[in-house]
């Protein structure tokens, strides 16, 4: 019987070990898919090229309506995940900004949130949970999004927009966004 005593805690502890192993690392995660399918501000295919327009010496140029400019882009630095696609840094009619994922590839993964950062791309992975700006949970791991810039933020210091896991402290991936 003395036996059985030791058994049944040892047991328990098993299984809530195993339980908060599980909430905390969420394991199936690396198998799930979460897609988004935002409306891009700036197409893709056509963001870096300039607008172009033909006009004659006769006539006047059109009036041209204000429209959603890229400023910045840059392709995914895979770190801890493996990541691929492209992020812009948008600037929008009336000059708000925001920052788009075209067709962004990456792990899903518990509690991943996006950062704008004023740090370069290159620098060290920890330095992107440092005096950042966060524009919310990730929508999907995969497809195309779109996250609005909250007013106030001042977008000459964002150097890089990064993918962050908030529960363990580490960085997805990180794309440079310095504007020209």
């Amino acid at each position: 019987m003395p036996q059985r005593r030791f058994l049944i805690p040892v047991a328990v502890v098993l299984v809530v070990a195993l339980g908060v192993g599980l909430y905390l690392f969420q394991p199936w995660r690396l198998l799930t898919v979460r897609e988004t399918h935002d409306a891009l501000l700036v197409p893709a295919s056509t963001s870096s090229q300039a607008p172009t327009s033909q006009t004659s010496a006769s006539q006047a140029p059109a009036p041209v309506a204000e429209v959603a400019k890229e400023v910045a882009t840059g392709e995914w630095r895979s770190l801890e995940h493996a990541t691929t696609g492209k992020a812009s840094l948008i600037k929008l009619p009336g000059g708000a900004h925001s920052v788009q994922f075209a067709s962004l590839n990456t792990s899903d993964g518990p509690d991943l949130y996006v950062y704008l950062s004023p740090h370069p791309s290159s620098s060290s992975e920890k330095t992107f949970g440092e005096g950042f700006t966060s524009l919310g949970k990730l929508k999907g791991n995969r497809g195309d999004q779109v996250y609005e810039i909250p007013a106030g933020v001042d977008v000459s210091a964002i150097r890089s927009v990064v993918i962050w896991c908030k529960r363990f402290s580490a960085g997805f991936a990180v794309a440079p966004l310095e504007q020209a």
